[in-house]
């Protein structure tokens, strides 16, 4: 996959790339600022880009509007979106529109090498990749309280990991449950949440995270 990175430190930027490239991915730029990143993408059309949402020159969202545009002007480039923390207003802006190709995580995810490297090549592969701590606050913070309160406790887990882009296979897996239980899991709370004509594996996320974070 051919990767662009967007980070004004230096020393992860560039540890970055090494570990990237290490993987077998591709790296046709690695920059400091948002303006670059763009001029970089309108020359090379990456596969996906990796961008810090705080960015030169006043280190608020720079990033983060560079990740918009390049979702208007270029859908076809998949984003993943870097943060120092949970901020509700970016992670909902970023999935007010598509979000096959997305993904959000915090930069304390990135340590996590397995982690950053396995939300990578889901939004590579067009899928999302929210970190659970943004879905955690995204919950927690959701106007919605009566029909998230209709949850059962396993409800709950269920969508916070599917919130995260997990499939139906690997939401099993965490939990340590049988698919057709995650099934019917998933298919009870869509009901409590009124979304279950919902259809199509990226839809459905779009619909839970569009609901909490509205």
């Amino acid at each position: 996959m051919r990767v662009m990175l967007a980070e004004d430190s230096a020393l992860l930027r560039e540890g970055l790339v090494r570990l990237l490239k290490e993987e077998g991915h591709e790296v046709p730029a690695a920059v400091g600022d948002a303006d670059a990143l763009l001029r970089a993408v309108a020359d090379e059309r990456p596969d996906a880009v990796v961008v810090d949402v705080r960015m030169p020159p006043t280190h608020t969202d720079e990033g983060l509007r560079a990740a918009l545009e390049i979702r208007r002007r270029w859908p076809e480039v998949k984003v993943l979106v870097l943060s120092q923390y949970v901020a509700k207003k970016y992670a909902t802006e970023l999935m007010s529109g598509s979000i096959d190709g997305v993904g959000y995580l915090l930069k304390d995810r990135v340590a996590q090498v397995g982690d950053f490297l396995d939300a990578l090549d889901r939004v590579g592969a067009g899928g999302t990749a929210f970190d659970p701590e943004v879905v955690r606050q995204l919950l927690a913070r959701t106007s919605h309280a009566d029909p998230l309160a209709r949850l059962t406790a396993r409800e709950r887990e269920v969508l916070e990991l599917m919130a995260q882009g997990l499939t139906n296979a690997s939401i099993a897996q965490s939990l340590h449950v049988s698919q057709s239980a995650v099934e019917k899991h998933v298919n009870a709370l869509f009901d409590k949440l009124a979304l279950s004509h919902t259809t199509g594996y990226s839809r459905r996320v779009l619909a839970v995270l569009r609901y909490l974070g509205s």
